[in-house]
């Protein structure tokens, strides 16, 4: 039985008994109903702790705010008031605890001193949960949400990583001056540190390669050499960066390629990687998959 169903039987059983606040009424089995009622009520309790725990994000130091809050919810009986009163109440909790915390990390990422307006969040989500008319219809919403959301991010990323980008620049202007280094059209760097002479692959090809990856101070956050293990994969599902390079690379090549951050991850954070990181790659080109 699902959780939601647990606590809908709780109540139904809680029902039954005369609620004293924060504690639970004392049980009287003086019949088979009434011992079947107390059975019912203590077998659905298996597992709930856990789950307004895990799930509902209650804090065990306050199981009694929650056991008075069940006892008035039992209680209420068929009261519309206070059932609506009770869905607002869990509404607005998911608001707090999930949405708007899952709003923020996604726009300002990691700062969190940073908030979107819950003032003026909640204007908005009142009006259309009421159905008035607002500052902006729903389509002009989704609109505005995408630019300001993109524009607002792309500044806060900014703010906190932008000193990546400068590094990078820095670090690929001085790698282009070493001897035997040249450019694509794209900006990737490269360095030829074995000739090959096979067949140049497409952009479609799937690909066989060894590789090991480098942030520019030099640490390792990839390598299928480390794994023993060659990767095949498509030439056209890796950062445009890496695609870029295979396309001009004969089987058989070994690359030491430097890619600006446009053509890698960008303003993404991928694992050990922060954004706007410029990134270093030794690739072996070791054949093409027919």
């Amino acid at each position: 039985m699902k959780k939601l169903a647990i606590v809908a039987v709780l109540a139904i059983v809680a029902a039954a008994f005369t609620a004293c606040g924060n504690r639970a009424p004392k049980a009287s089995l003086k019949n088979d109903v009434d011992s079947l009622s107390y059975a019912i009520g203590m077998a659905q309790t298996q597992g709930l702790k856990e789950y307004l725990v895990g799930r509902m994000g209650v804090d065990t130091t306050y199981m009694d705010q929650f056991i008075k809050g069940l006892n008035e919810g039992a209680n209420a009986g068929d009261n519309k008031a206070k059932a609506a009163y009770y869905a607002g109440i869990q509404i607005g909790q998911q608001v707090s605890n999930q949405l708007i915390k899952g709003i923020n990390h996604e726009v300002f990422g990691n700062d969190s001193t940073k908030t979107i307006s819950m003032k003026n969040f909640m204007a908005a989500f009142i009006t259309g949960t009421l159905g008035k008319k607002g500052l902006m219809n729903s389509e002009q919403a989704q609109q505005v949400f995408q630019l300001k959301m993109e524009q607002i991010k792309a500044k806060s990323m900014e703010e906190q990583y932008g000193d990546n980008r400068v590094a990078g620049e820095k670090y690929l202007a001085e790698y282009a001056k070493k001897q035997d280094v040249k450019k694509l059209d794209g900006g990737v760097l490269y360095r030829v540190l074995k000739v090959g002479t096979g067949e140049l692959p497409a952009d479609t090809s799937r690909v066989k390669v060894n590789y090991e990856g480098k942030t520019i101070d030099g640490k390792v956050f990839d390598s299928s050499y480390e794994r023993k293990e060659p990767t095949v994969f498509p030439a056209n599902r890796v950062i445009p960066g890496w695609t870029e390079a295979l396309v001009h690379m004969p089987v058989g090549s070994k690359w030491e390629v430097v890619i600006p951050q446009e053509k890698a991850y960008g303003a993404r954070e991928q694992g050990q990687i922060k954004p706007f990181s410029a990134l270093i790659f030794t690739i072996e080109l070791l054949g093409i998959e027919k």
